[in-house]
């Protein structure tokens, strides 16, 4: 299959011409500026191009959500940012938001009310899930025989880590399990997962400050439960949780029997994109 061009429509722009895209999508700091999220950026923009998805991004027009200040308890700059952010959205007459960061789908849904802004707020692993019946997601030689893959098998083993602001918070546990599958992946669940679930350690700000004292990190404890499946792929939804996952990979040194793929890397290999 072509590798499939991509042309992504700045909000500013299409605006200016008269149209008013269905969907914003959020890159968010990580997908904008960390350089293993900005990856799935582009995988989910091939997806976006490739399903025809009318969408927009704000490009350079965007700031952050304001989620971490939050977290961080800088509650007066996540109201400047927040507000700053709704004011932008209404002048773009947005209606629908699509981010693949659990964090700022949780802090766009369910905080932003409270100042005045009311949108549809998607994750894209629940964008994916309802594509779905739609399309005919197998799986390929392209994922089949990846040379990043090792083991490589006919039936790769997955297990899927659930974020604590998709899960816990919001109690989406389903999407992203029933994208795996739809992919043929062999799903193994951890002896932690869904609404029990360990933190990968990220959450709350907890990435940009020096770690507690304590006999073991969060995201060591994770990986091990990762370990303990057997699986050759741990699927993420969240650019903390693919940061934790991934030095926690390292740490152990499995680089050449576990990768870390996030769901929608995984629609873009199968689709061949």
């Amino acid at each position: 299959m072509e590798k499939i061009k991509v042309d992504v429509p700045i909000m500013s722009e299409v605006f200016a011409a008269g149209h008013r895209p269905e969907y914003l999508f959020w890159v968010g700091s990580a997908g904008a500026f960390d350089d293993r999220y900005k990856k799935v950026t582009r995988e989910f923009v091939k997806i976006l191009t490739y399903f025809k998805v009318d969408y927009a991004v704000l490009g350079t027009g965007e700031a952050d959500s304001g989620d971490v200040a939050r977290r961080a308890g800088n509650e007066m700059l996540f109201q400047m940012q927040a507000l700053m952010n709704i004011e932008l959205f209404k002048m773009y007459e947005v209606k629908k938001i699509l981010t693949c960061c659990p964090h700022d789908y949780n802090t766009f849904k369910n905080e932003y009310p409270d100042l005045g802004g009311n949108f549809e707020v998607f994750h894209h692993t629940q964008f994916l899930a309802a594509l779905i019946p739609n399309s005919k997601f197998q799986i390929p030689n392209e994922l089949k025989n990846n040379p990043e893959l090792k083991p490589k098998t006919l039936n790769l083993k997955t297990t899927f880590h659930d974020p604590c602001y998709l899960g816990r918070a919001n109690g989406e546990y389903d999407a992203p399990r029933k994208v795996l599958s739809a992919l043929g992946l062999t799903q193994i669940e951890m002896k932690r997962s869904k609404s029990f679930a360990l933190c990968c350690g990220a959450g709350g700000g907890q990435m940009f400050k020096e770690a507690e004292p304590g006999n073991k990190e969060v995201f060591i404890e994770r990986i091990e439960d990762v370990i303990a499946t057997g699986a050759d792929i741990v699927a993420t939804a969240c650019p903390f949780c693919m940061v934790m996952m991934t030095d926690g990979i390292k740490y152990k040194n499995r680089e050449e029997t576990l990768k870390n793929y996030d769901v929608a890397e995984l629609v873009s290999i199968a689709l061949g994109l």
